[in-house]
């Protein structure tokens, strides 16, 4: 039982030994060029594609997702290339300023607030009007048939 805690022990330090040395080394003179490469191509890219776009188009994920994974998938690219470990802190740091600049009034699911389609919505509408109207011709027949009862 003991030796089985020290393995795991070594396992997990392993493991955060390893997540440590990815998020905080890099190949040497990665930081500054693989900056500069991702917000001079990447960004240049992304930027080019979202002004093709409505910018009321910008929170709905179906008429984005396809640019956001170009985005994504050319910081991982440019990454390989530079021998560059992927995620890092500069691609949080550049995904966090993309949302700001273009996703920043979306709400928090990233969807775009709309009205169901009119098959879903309907029901939802017509139902209570036809029961209203129910309910009212039948207190209204009901309160004639018993006027001749008393």
């Amino acid at each position: 039982m003991g030796s089985q805690t020290g393995a795991a022990r070594q396992k997990q330090t392993l493991l955060w030994f390893i997540v440590a040395v990815s998020q905080f080394a890099s190949a040497p003179g990665c930081e500054p060029d693989y900056e500069f490469t991702i917000e001079e191509f990447c960004l240049a890219n992304f930027t080019r594609d979202m002004k093709k776009l409505d910018q009321r188009h910008w929170c709905s994920w179906e008429d984005t997702v396809e640019l956001y994974g170009k985005l994504s998938n050319c910081t991982l690219l440019v990454a390989h290339q530079m021998n560059c470990f992927w995620p890092n802190r500069l691609v949080d740091e550049f995904f966090i300023r993309v949302h700001k600049q273009y996703f920043h009034d979306c709400s928090l699911s990233g969807r775009l607030l709309k009205d169901p389609p009119n098959r879903i919505l309907g029901p939802f509408i017509a139902i209570p009007v036809l029961v209203t109207l129910l309910m009212t011709a039948l207190v209204v027949w009901r309160s004639k048939r018993s006027e001749g009862i008393v």
